[in-house]
């Protein structure tokens, strides 16, 4: 049964004040909260059993070995992947997406033509650029429409034979639209091209089936679901993961070291060198299992009425307008005419709010709109319709403030 003030408690972080007001949590869509029982993981394994993985044959090192494995095995039933080998284990959505754009750097070929949406993070624009820089590829970017949707009547007109690969966010992180990943999916393998997906906004949301999906690759963070910084993980169907290179050589991801030649590790290992974030890994792990505990039918009505009450009182404060109005996740990214976002998110600030203001990494989504950045609250499954009450009322004190 989902009971709001027990899934508060869950959360420590929840209970502290800033600047003598109670915390009101605003900003998940940049990173989320962490319940206690990820926390206890963390503490556990570095007060029990902190080792290195898969070298050692002592018993902590085994001990880690076997949790972090377990967390793979988790992540894969989660995503539905087919084999856990699929699921590698990354710093998080950045390095995943350079993984790919870096190993398909050494396929792709001068005329080749890539298709990235016009509502991408820039994690999901720069690795690509650079990608084409290199390879002469030519990057397409498929538009947006004033509602925060994306043109797909266009997208029709830009696929071709040259398409070989297209990237879109699952849901956007500045406006929270939730794209039509399946219908960009499908179309694109009409075409044979491959398709990666930037799922770390819509994870804390929506449970993908990566294989209902058909996705080629799928990239997420743990700290937007519940988890710690610093782990994320790339999703990639094995014939493809098999075709790239590695993208870092050194220890664990080789088979045989010889100063003649170099064999590499199969899958996971081959993209995982060096130490990873043992104790991140198995917090994920940790982290899934406790939203899944929620479940996510849970999580999104609740979210859904947040949304939707936190955009009907909004917009009855006079000048203010909501930038994304089409299907989408619990973000509302607004501002108030003639006032500058940082202005108000500093104002919040000062009432216990947290909220981020900016261009959100999206800046080409800021330029559309012809406007320097947004406030944008994002919403949470732990938070509460008195919290928007309290963002609601504040606004209107910075408006009144500012104007």
């Amino acid at each position: 049964m989902f009971t709001i003030d027990k899934i508060r408690a869950d959360f420590p972080i929840l209970k502290r004040k800033v600047h003598g007001k109670p915390l009101v949590y605003f900003d998940n869509g940049a990173t989320s909260q962490t319940p206690q029982v990820v926390i206890d993981a963390i503490v556990d394994y570095y007060s029990n059993y902190n080792a290195n993985i898969h070298r050692g044959v002592h018993t902590l090192s085994q001990e880690a070995t076997d949790k972090y494995e377990e967390a793979r095995i988790k992540i894969q039933k989660h995503f539905n992947a087919k084999h856990s080998y699929e699921i590698i284990l990354t710093s998080g959505t950045t390095e995943s997406i350079n993984i790919v754009s870096s190993g398909f750097s050494s396929i792709l070929k001068k005329g080749d033509e890539v298709i990235v949406s016009a509502l991408e993070h820039h994690s999901n624009i720069v690795p690509w650029q650079m990608m084409c820089e290199k390879t002469g590829a030519v990057l397409r970017v498929l538009p947006m429409d004033e509602d925060g949707s994306l043109r797909l009547d266009l997208f029709d007109q830009m696929l071709s034979n040259k398409t070989k690969l297209v990237f879109c966010n699952h849901v956007s992180n500045a406006l929270g639209t939730i794209n039509p990943i399946e219908a960009i999916i499908h179309r694109a393998h009409k075409f044979g091209a491959y398709v990666l997906v930037d799922g770390a906004q819509a994870c804390p949301h929506i449970k993908p089936d990566v294989q209902e999906l058909d996705v080629d690759f799928y990239v997420a963070s743990a700290h937007k679901m519940c988890g710690p910084t610093g782990v994320g993980i790339l999703y990639g169907k094995s014939e493809l993961l098999e075709k790239l290179p590695p993208y870092q050589g050194g220890g664990e991801m080789i088979e045989t070291v010889t100063f003649e030649k170099t064999t590499y590790a199969g899958l996971p290992h081959k993209f995982e060198a060096g130490t990873p974030n043992i104790c991140g890994g198995i917090a994920f792990g940790v982290a899934i299992d406790y939203m899944n505990s929620i479940g996510f039918e849970n999580i999104a009505k609740q979210e859904n009425e947040l949304l939707a009450y936190g955009t009907e009182k909004l917009l009855e404060i006079e000048g203010l307008k909501i930038y994304g109005t089409t299907r989408k996740a619990s973000v509302i990214s607004f501002n108030i005419e003639g006032i500058h976002p940082y202005d108000i998110g500093s104002i919040l600030d000062k009432l216990g709010i947290a909220v981020r203001t900016g261009h959100h990494c999206a800046q080409p989504i800021m330029n559309f709109y012809k406007i320097p950045g947004t406030v944008r609250a994002s919403f949470a499954f732990y938070n509460t319709k008195e919290e928007i009450d309290i963002l609601v009322e504040a606004v209107k004190k910075a408006k009144m403030m500012l104007s």
